[in-house]
This record gives C-alpha cells, structure tokens and sequence, in this order.
C-alpha cells in the first residue's frame, strides 16, 4: 500500500510540474510538446491520473492552448492529447462537450491556411466527442476547401469518419438529416470515379451507408438527388473490371452493400433500379475468382432485395 500511495503521490507532482512548464514555456515550442507528450504518457498509464489532470485545470489549459499557440506544432499535439484524454475518460470527454469547442474546431477546418495535420487531428477529436454520445452540441458552419486533390483524399477520409461517428454511434436522427444536406456533393464525387481509388470510394460509401440506415427520408433524398442512380451507375462500371482487378471487384462489393443499404425496406426505391440494369451485374459479378464469401453474401442478399420488389 506504501508503494501504491508512493506512486499516485508521485505522479500526481509529475503532472503538476508539466503543467506548470506548459504553462511558463510558452516560447518554447519544443518543450511544450514535450510536456504534452509525456503528459499522454502519464495519463495512458492509468484512467485516474486523467482525473486528476482534469481536476487541476489541464484539460482546461490544453484547450485554451490548442486555440492560442503561435506554433502549429503546438495546437497539433494539444488537439492529439485532449482527444486521448477524452477517449480514456468520459468526464473528461463530457467537460470537453461544449458548442464553443465544436465551434472552435469548425472554424479551424475552415481556415484556408490551417495545415493538413491540424485539420486531420481536429477530425480526430470530433470523432471521439460524437462517438457512443447522442447529445453533442451541433455547429451549423461547413465548408473546407483542401488545397489540391492529394489533401482531399486525405481530409475526406478523416471527415467521413468523424460524420460516420455523428450519425451512427449510436443512431442519430437529427444528425442523419444534417447530413443529407451533403449528398449533392457526394453525387459529384461519385460522378468523378472513372477508375478504382479506394482512398476515395471506402469513406464515401461509409458516409452513405450510414446515413440512409433504416431512415426512409434519407434513402429518398439520396435518391431525389440522383445519387442512388448515379451510385448504381458507378457500381456497374467497376463490376464489369471486377473479374480481372483485385481492387475492382473490392470496391464493387463495398457499393454493393451501399446500394443495399439505400434501398433496404424501400420497395419503391428497388424498382427505380430496373431501368439502371443492376441485376446482370451482380450476377456477374458473383462469378468473380477473387471474390471471398463475405462479398458473395452483401451480392445475394442485395439480389434478394431486388428480387422481392420485382416479385411484388
């Protein structure tokens, strides 16, 4: 018990002195992260000492810190740091649940200048927020302009997470509607696939997928929009490649199994695909070699899908 009560003692006076030298290192970019990281370390080891790092006011600084630094470096690692401290900790995580945080990390999203890393980390920290909480507070700002093509593969895939984690973790209705507001911009996205790229595909049809389950309203608005079609239309462009390409046949299941979830319990959406020819393709495409038992499973049940509306 001795050496128990020696060990939170010390590590106790460990995170009051880093946070003390985050405090008067401010010119010292170098030393600041330094601190930050060994206070993840610190805080990793046991969910108490995140407690008391909370106690003691450093979620509070590390915030304020995040938002203030003049080093990029800085803002990076505080933003990495509160989002472990939130994913080990629900009180932690409940103090950070606040719509000026949301705000904040809306408004460096959309700064044209905030580098790529920032962004990504800030995606991580809403990802944990919203993940398993049904009860984030909501900003109504959105629009991030990556600067080349590169970044916004990289940026997408971070967003998609964190938008996939709003509406799904657990289900969440008013968030799933927000989200609709999006697929305009997701069809274009669609439209753009000439070819297989993963990178791109896998968070797109994530975003879909989780949207539209089981909410009526969603699968019609995709569909209102020309996704649902322009998603088919996709779907059968990379299935007739599936035989031949690894990557081809992979991303065809993925689509499959979005389309599935776009028309699932929505007959009238089923034989809007008639004229779009899908059921060939998926035949088809259940002949594919490289195609695993996973995959040949999403193809029959989206075949049974399309089969029973046309029965009816």
């Amino acid at each position: 018990l001795e050496s128990i009560y020696f060990y939170f003692t010390a590590t106790k006076t460990d995170l009051s002195l880093l946070l003390e030298c985050l405090k008067y290192q401010m010119r010292c970019p170098d030393s600041q992260k330094q601190a930050l990281l060994t206070i993840y370390s610190i805080c990793q080891q046991r969910e108490e000492n995140v407690n008391f790092f909370r106690e003691i006011g450093g979620v509070v600084f590390v915030y304020n810190l995040s938002k203030s630094s003049a080093h990029a470096e800085v803002r990076e690692t505080s933003l990495f740091i509160l989002g472990t401290l939130a994913e080990a900790n629900v009180y932690c995580k409940q103090a950070l649940c606040r719509r000026e945080l949301f705000s904040d990390l809306t408004d460096g999203l959309m700064q044209q200048d905030s580098p790529l890393t920032q962004r990504r980390v800030a995606v991580y920290l809403i990802s944990v927020l919203v993940a398993n909480n049904s009860n984030f507070p909501l900003s109504g700002k959105a629009t991030v302009k990556p600067a080349n093509i590169t970044q916004l593969f990289q940026l997408w895939t971070s967003v998609s997470s964190a938008l996939c984690g709003c509406v799904n973790n657990p289900q969440n209705e008013e968030s799933q509607r927000i989200c609709v507001s999006a697929f305009p911009l997701v069809k274009s996205w669609l439209q753009q696939l000439s070819h297989p790229q993963a990178e791109m595909v896998q968070p797109i049809c994530s975003f879909i997928a989780m949207t539209v389950a089981n909410n009526h309203c969603a699968q019609e608005s995709f569909s209102r929009v020309g996704g649902l079609g322009t998603l088919t239309q996709t779907l059968i462009h990379f299935a007739s490649d599936a035989s031949h390409s690894p990557l081809a046949c992979q991303l065809s299941v993925i689509m499959t199994k979005t389309v599935s979830a776009c028309i699932t319990d929505n007959p009238v959406l089923v034989s809007g695909l008639a004229g779009y020819g899908l059921v060939p393709p998926l035949i088809s495409l259940l002949s594919s070699p490289i195609l695993d038992p996973q995959g040949r499973l999403i193809i029959i049940l989206t075949l049974g899908h399309c089969t029973e509306a046309s029965g009816n």
